[in-house]
């Protein structure tokens, strides 16, 4: 469990919090028979809080971001074995007529 992962579980805590803290405010709102016209300032500020921690986490615990190009040395080449056995040649595109004739009206 690194520093990652604990960041990444305080911010769904928090999350949490806020939504729990919504949830509470409305029911506040609605003893007080006023509309609901949105969250405290200091709930948006905890979703904040929890959105950058949550989306911090999902960056650092996966690990390290890894090369796409073609070109890059870090690529490996994999293969498919030349096993038959895994190549189908019954398929629907059977169903298909060879040629298609295709009549444009003019």
């Amino acid at each position: 469990m690194g520093l990652g992962f604990i960041v990444g579980v305080f911010g769904v805590l928090i999350l949490s919090h806020a939504a729990y803290s919504t949830i509470q405010y409305r029911g506040l709102l609605k003893i007080m028979e006023e509309e609901f016209s949105g969250p405290p300032m200091n709930v948006v500020l905890e979703l904040l809080l929890g959105f950058v921690f949550c989306i911090w986490a999902a960056l650092t615990v996966p690990g390290n971001f890894h090369s796409i190009h073609p070109d890059s040395e870090e690529n490996r080449i994999v293969s498919l074995s030349a096993n038959l056995d895994f190549m189908i040649f019954n398929h629907r595109a059977k169903a298909f007529p060879l040629e298609i004739e295709m009549k444009l009206k003019h």
